[in-house]
């Protein structure tokens, strides 16, 4: 195993740190929230038209780059040091793998290219608040998460001129302004209970999307409302939905990995920094061995973070290995969470006011943590996955 980046991967790493740079200081990403489409629209075309960014992992066929999970988990640490709001990730992390894998040629060829270009924004949205549990992330995602015929879920009706579907559909990333919906529906009733995927175009009758307060306002979340809304399904209706769902989850969960590893790496850059500047009591804050040992101990956390996400990326990449991306993801929460509140106390009194940046950090490790953790559920789903607990041979478990 060669550990080291190639030359274009690291050209990777320097162009959209440059990039970042300029048109994601913490002005521009505030302002970028607060627009209708929750991000910059000028910035997304840049790093679809010029970079290529959303089809970096899709095939060429395709459309795409041709590159892996490295290339994007590289790309997404970088966009994570400026918390630059895109739908980089639900687009490119969550619904072009699912079209990928369960999509019809027809399907593949239709939405992948678009969404490789940039002119097509796609989401995937669950019923309720069970994105972790969809993604298996933190439970085993066989079961009834997608409303299992009650209410509450999402329901998908065969009619005669096809699919309909009712229910609604929470904290769905960039719902409100994805040009496409992956929407995951129980059907078939008791005798046959099922869950499909369901293609849903944003201009179609029936369809309520309506932005939510979110802790994170750097990763903006919609509730979906579908009222017997016109539906395509994706794939056919054997296809291994959970499966999918999960190998997808996998991949996720070493994006966001990367994306937090890039955030606490700025947060503790930025936190360095200040320390070297602000005086009290006629020195440097930082030259105090207390201060110095807390940010010490942030960066060995950060750098087993990304040690972590590097090799979760890797192994995605490689398909001969274990899945390790939930496992990476709660080791660099861990790391943001932590580097994210140093920044904040060791800023002193200009770290808790709303004009500094470095309550963003902290809101980014909370709301990650709140979609898609919590970091002791993901670490339990892990070990279950690896069968850590798992009974010896010639030993018993005691009911």
């Amino acid at each position: 195993m060669d550990a080291r980046f190639t030359e274009e991967q690291q050209e990777i790493r320097r162009t959209l740190r440059e990039l970042a740079t300029k048109r994601c200081t913490p002005d521009d990403v505030k302002a970028a929230t607060r627009t209708p489409a929750g991000h910059d629209l000028a910035l997304w075309g840049t790093l679809s038209a010029e970079l290529g960014l959303p089809g970096l992992a899709l095939p060429e066929e395709r459309g795409g780059v041709g590159g892996s999970v490295v290339e994007l988990a590289l790309a997404v640490e970088e966009l994570g040091r400026a918390l630059a709001p895109t739908p980089l990730l639900a687009t490119s992390g969550l619904a072009a793998p699912l079209i990928s894998a369960l999509g019809t040629g027809d399907q593949r060829s239709a939405l992948l290219p678009r969404i490789a270009e940039g002119a097509l924004t796609a989401t995937l949205a669950v019923p309720g608040t069970g994105l972790a549990t969809a993604l298996g992330l933190v439970a085993d995602n066989a079961g009834d998460w997608a409303g299992g015929g009650r209410a509450g879920g999402v329901q998908a009706a065969r009619k005669e001129n096809g699919w309909r579907l009712y229910g609604q559909a929470e904290q769905v990333l960039d719902g409100h302004s994805a040009g496409l919906l992956l929407v995951a529906a129980h059907t078939g009733g008791f005798a046959r209970s099922r869950t499909l995927l369901f293609l849903v175009r944003e201009d179609a009758p029936g369809l309520v999307r309506v932005r939510q307060t979110a802790m994170d306002e750097t990763r903006p979340q919609a509730r979906i409302e579908l009222r017997d809304v016109e539906a395509e399904l994706l794939g056919e209706e054997d296809g291994d939905v959970t499966g999918a769902l999960a190998a997808v989850g996998d991949t996720v969960a070493t994006l966001l990995a990367a994306e937090a590893v890039g955030a606490a790496d700025r947060a503790l850059e930025r936190t360095v920094e200040y320390v070297k500047e602000r005086e009290q009591f006629g020195r440097p804050v930082g030259s105090f061995q207390a201060v110095k040992h807390r940010l010490a101990d942030v960066y060995v956390q950060v750098q087993a973070a990304r040690s972590a996400a590097y090799y979760a990326a890797w192994a995605a990449s490689t398909d001969d290995e274990a899945p390790v991306g939930g496992l990476a993801l709660a080791q660099a929460l861990e790391a943001l969470r932590t580097g994210a509140g140093e920044a904040v106390q060791l800023h002193g009194g200009i770290g808790f006011t709303w004009e500094h940046e470095a309550h963003l950090y902290l809101k980014r490790a909370t709301g990650d943590e709140l979609l898609f953790g919590p970091v002791h559920l993901l670490r339990d789903r892990a070990a279950q996955a690896a069968e850590l607990f798992a009974p010896g041979p010639g030993l018993e478990v005691a009911v």
